[in-house]
């Protein structure tokens, strides 16, 4: 299909590896120089919307083919009349009705709902090294544009530095620097989420976040991902680390205690060492079982002094999927985060990932069909987040449309991590004195990015935004990876206020079902969007026969 080109010659991008549904490189490199259509987004900002080159082309749309059930097979829906969602006070005259006015701040929550400037936020950024690496891109990043932003799994578990007593966790200075990091800037839009796993909770991770920062962070609990469907895997190349892990209580893959596993790890047979996370409920054999302790779980935690709480599922079946969404429900959870198959990783096995659960449009269609379904009984229906695959305004109206009106936020994980890569390495090479405290790669600035510039304020098409916000003496402390985070968030949302401005919605909150249509049929029967021909024909004949 043409969507999953490797170049691009109307936005001259071109992928490094092979694309998928995302159009990002199946594997994403964080020393790439360049540079998919993300990764340019990140310094060329909202003029990558627009074909290159204006005034010596024209341009037409490649994008006519539509094979399978993929989110690639959704069209968006245009219409010639009308304008919803206006603020009160203002007219549907066509100079209020402009793509800029368009309102794309959304919130998800109950008590004390968390607003949100955008309908965005991370994946989880866990215990993999390159999520520690360029934590103060992403954190800084997603601090400023104000949208939530998620600690993974283990982080407490894998830092050396951290201290338990008892087995509890009394001391984590890489977990505080993470959530520090993320509150330095926020401004009230947004939240920082510590997400657990078996181990977390072992580790007592609730109890010390809690005591530490109050209702500053949210608490996620932890059922999987999209992209594997065992726990999550951190490969350490020290026997040292391997058994510190072990110690922690990880299995830990090979057995680093094994002395024929040390032999070969000094010979050089064995060059690493795979940590991995438990599976949840397996003492569990019935879902009667599985509500239960889920249930305990959250009035634990609300115990402890969590005001907000939120339930990650991965892409299970149709049973764990619809036991995620009426136990959270239920439990008036703050958000569920629903993550398909076609996701990305830091770590996981690849055929598992190539091979096993739900793909995300089809996770996604069950999981409105199944909060339609609780909806229909009167019943209040948790507020939802899409995951697994997503890069481009256009995933984000489509999913955001899908799930219509649950779903209130798209979540990106490799999409908006490039920005932190791409940021970091162009500030280690204009200041190599910084390059081993960003983690840069490059020791000169390629030509992908001197075409642009030199300096930062040439290069990065959001910098005066960004300086203008922090203010001239801030600005020094802000890491360029936040800059190109924010520089790719103002692209994603100039594109979806085009969007959803062309659909008429100038509001996201009134976008709908409505306002999708499916290429093929087979996508209409699998995500009940009905085929684009079929909508709107019976009200168009009216016309024809009036």
């Amino acid at each position: 299909m043409s969507q999953w080109s490797k170049n691009n010659d109307v936005l001259n991008t071109v992928n490094r590896g092979n694309p998928c549904e995302s159009g990002l490189c199946t594997l994403c490199r964080a020393d790439c120089s360049g540079k998919c259509e993300t990764w340019l987004s990140s310094l060329k900002g909202r003029s990558l919307l627009y074909p290159r080159d204006f005034g010596t082309v024209t341009a037409g749309s490649n994008n006519t083919c539509h094979v399978g059930v993929s989110y690639n097979s959704l069209r968006i829906q245009g219409y010639n009349y009308g304008a919803d969602g206006l603020a009160q006070n203002m007219s549907t005259s066509p100079d209020n009705c402009l793509f800029t006015k368009v309102n794309l701040e959304t919130s998800f929550g109950n008590e004390d709902p968390v607003k949100c400037r955008l309908p965005l936020m991370t994946g989880a950024l866990g215990s993999t090294f390159i999520a520690a690496k360029y934590w103060d891109s992403f954190a800084i990043g997603g601090s400023l544009v104000g949208i939530p932003v998620v600690v993974g799994e283990n982080v407490v578990g894998v830092d050396r530095q951290s201290k338990l007593s008892s087995k509890k966790i009394t001391k984590a200075p890489e977990l505080d620097r993470r959530v520090e990091t993320y509150l330095r800037y926020h401004d009230g839009y947004g939240a920082i989420i510590v997400q657990m796993n078996v181990e977390d909770t072992r580790n007592g991770v609730a109890e010390y976040v809690i005591n530490k920062y109050g209702d500053k962070v949210c608490i996620e609990l932890k059922w999987g991902q999209g992209a594997k469907n065992i726990g999550g895997e951190i490969e350490v190349d020290s026997l040292d680390y391997a058994l510190f892990l072990k110690d922690r209580g990880y299995l830990v893959d090979p057995d680093p205690e094994d002395p024929k596993v040390q032999h070969a790890f000094k010979s050089g047979a064995i060059r690493g060492f795979a940590r991995h996370s438990r599976l949840g409920y397996t003492d569990l054999s019935s879902e009667a079982q599985v509500r239960e302790n889920f249930m305990q779980s959250v009035a634990y935690l609300r115990k402890l002094g969590y005001k907000r709480i939120s339930l990650k599922t991965g892409s299970y079946g149709m049973e764990a999927l619809a036991m995620s969404i009426k136990y959270a429900s239920d439990a008036n959870l703050d958000l569920l985060t629903i993550d398909g198959s076609g996701g990305g990783t830091g770590m996981s096995p690849w055929n598992m990932m190539e091979t096993w659960g739900v793909p995300s449009i089809l996770l996604h269609s069950k999981a409105h069909e199944y909060a339609a379904l609780l909806a229909a009984r009167g019943r209040k229906v948790v507020d939802m987040s899409f995951a697994g695959g997503f890069a481009r305004e256009d995933h984000i109206f489509k999913a955001m449309a899908l799930g219509a009106p649950f779903t209130k936020l798209i979540c990106m994980g490799r999409a908006i991590m490039i920005p932190g890569f791409v940021g970091a390495n162009i500030e280690g090479a204009l200041h190599p004195e910084r390059k081993a405290q960003v983690f840069g790669n490059w020791d000169i600035i390629p030509k992908t990015v001197s075409d642009l510039g030199t300096s930062p304020d040439q290069i990065f098409a959001c910098y005066e935004d960004v300086k203008k916000k922090v203010g001239a003496k801030e600005i020094k402390n802000i890491p360029y990876g936040a800059i190109a985070f924010y520089t790719l968030a103002d692209k994603l949302s100039c594109g979806l206020q085009q969007l959803l401005a062309g659909a008429r919605r100038f509001s996201l909150s009134e976008l709908c079902r409505n306002d999708i249509a499916s290429a093929n049929r087979e996508t209409a029967h699998e995500t009940g969007i009905p085929f684009i021909t079929t909508v709107q024909d019976e009200t168009a004949r009216k016309i024809l026969e009036s």
